[in-house]
């Protein structure tokens, strides 16, 4: 049983004012900045190397060794780029962070920088998320005037310019080259691979992408060591993270804890599933993550423990659904989101969203055919891993999954509107007084 610990990203969340820069400084702030400052850039990727840290975005990428992969010898300008495009949906990580403590991410991107030898460093925001930019642009200007960023950064010579960078509002742009393209101004849309980032990526020039939260964890793991980072969490997971819990427990929100940790433990601390229900199914890692059930409640939360559940941990966007939800419903309300943000460019899915959401209304409708179960399943095998992009794949999974655990109810979908099955009001969280009676 992994032990919960006191928590480390989040831990000046509750503070006044925590997002201004004399109070992040009063918890120890820019020291992990300084003592990376006084080493090489080599050695600073050799600690987040040694620390195990992983990428907190999905993939679960070694984030030491995608540093390691830009090639110094390159003469173009090296570039960071932050992924802080945050749509993933039921994820609720990186948006807190940011707005409780920006400092903690500004210092990550300035190690992270130097650590490449960058000059350069973005962090593309979602758009729709006006206040995190304002904040964001705030601290960054804290930095520049207490000399963390800017030239000659705190008179060691290095010198960092941040852009601060608001999307306009595409899902699609989390997938990072498709983030690049918008960056630079064009529609954003996938790349085709290779040549990869690290070779060929903002401008044509050698670039890291990291997530919000990969990039946050920097300085407490220089501040802290590495060792102290890889004594948390698992033997091939390291650290904390933040996982979100939404849906039907008592007391959503994020809970910061070891990886390996269970979802029995989290719903411990959130107060359970909401008082008279039980737990039907939930997602390990947002909607794009293969659903589980009641069955895996231990299984423990890391990259290896979900995927030998055949799943993924993904965002760690732990929504929970009780038994009054229709799963139906709920895959046709994710594939939805999933058709409309598909940027179009590759045919299975720009054209298989759409017939997997025209099949799926059918069956929600209660006016399923003879056959659609399996056609779903033929659209799902037609698209997974053949998309350009990771959307495709994650539009199937919801629904493969779903099928799955739970084909009886695809089955009196030919028959019955899922809305008489699973009455919708009896599964909203707040509920109009007597509407129930």
């Amino acid at each position: 049983m992994v032990d919960l610990l006191t928590p480390v990203l989040t831990a000046n969340w509750g503070d006044e004012r925590a997002w201004k820069l004399h109070n992040y400084e009063r918890r120890g702030g820019y020291q992990g900045l300084r003592k990376a400052l006084g080493m090489t850039p080599a050695e600073v990727v050799a600690e987040v190397k040694d620390s195990g840290l992983r990428g907190r975005g999905g993939a679960g990428f070694p984030t030491g060794m995608k540093w390691g992969f830009i090639p110094q010898d390159n003469p173009k300008p090296k570039y960071l780029v932050v992924n802080a495009d945050e749509s993933e949906p039921g994820t609720c990580k990186d948006i807190p962070l940011m707005m409780a403590s920006p400092h903690t991410l500004v210092e990550g991107v300035i190690i992270a920088s130097y650590a490449i030898n960058a000059s350069y460093a973005f962090i593309y925001v979602r758009g729709e998320v006006l206040h995190v930019v304002r904040r964001l642009q705030q601290a960054v200007r804290e930095a520049y005037s207490a000399g963390y960023a800017g030239k000659n950064v705190l008179g060691t010579g290095y010198d960092l310019e941040i852009v601060v960078h608001a999307g306009a509002g595409a899902y699609i742009c989390g997938e990072e080259t498709a983030l690049l393209d918008s960056l630079e101004g064009r529609r954003g849309q996938p790349r085709l691979r290779p040549p990869f980032p690290a070779v060929a990526g903002l401008y044509a020039s050698p670039t890291v992408i990291n997530n919000v939260e990969s990039i946050s964890s920097v300085p407490c793991i220089l501040a802290n060591g590495a060792e102290w980072f890889a004594s948390m969490g698992t033997e091939k997971s390291k650290g904390m993270t933040i996982y979100s819990l939404s849906g039907h427990v008592t007391r959503p929100g994020q809970f910061e804890a070891p990886l390996g940790v269970t979802l029995r433990q989290l719903l411990d601390l959130a107060g359970g599933i909401r008082e008279g229900h039980r737990l039907k199914f939930w997602t390990p890692g947002g909607s794009s993550t293969p659903m589980l059930t009641d069955e895996h409640l231990d299984i423990p939360l890391d990259y290896e423990g979900v995927a030998s559940v055949k799943s993924m941990l993904g965002t760690k966007a732990l929504q929970c659904f009780d038994e009054t939800t229709s799963v139906v419903r709920t895959v046709l309300r994710w594939t939805e989101f999933y058709k409309h943000e598909s940027c179009g460019k590759c045919t299975p899915c720009r054209e298989g969203t759409w017939w997997l959401v025209q099949i799926l209304k059918r069956m929600e409708a209660g006016r399923g055919e003879e056959g659609d179960i399996e056609k779903l399943l033929d659209l799902c095998e037609n698209i997974l891993g053949r998309s350009f992009c990771a959307l495709g794949d994650g539009a199937t999974s919801p629904i493969s999954s779903a099928i799955q655990y739970f084909r009886s109810e695809f089955e009196d979908a030919m028959h019955t509107p899922a809305w008489e099955l699973f009455p919708y009001e009896r599964s909203t969280i707040f509920v109009r007084e007597g509407a129930l009676s």
